[in-house]
């Protein structure tokens, strides 16, 4: 199965979140001190939105 630039882009994302999630010595965001006001976990969470959505607005289908 191929992987479209949504999907690309969470698979960047993730891998950015690891390597600022290592480099802190953190194994999650939320105990980050800029857990609210990171730019890099937005981008992920709408990376992560993009992906599911297909880059479409309005809900989604479970």
């Amino acid at each position: 199965m191929s992987k479209d630039k949504f999907d690309i882009h969470l698979d960047e994302m993730i891998e950015k979140v690891k390597s600022c999630q290592e480099s802190n010595s953190l194994k999650s965001c939320s105990n980050c001190d800029k857990f609210l006001e990171c730019d890099l976990r937005d981008e992920y969470v709408k990376s992560a939105y993009d992906s599911m959505s297909k880059g479409q607005d309005g809900g989604f289908e479970f």
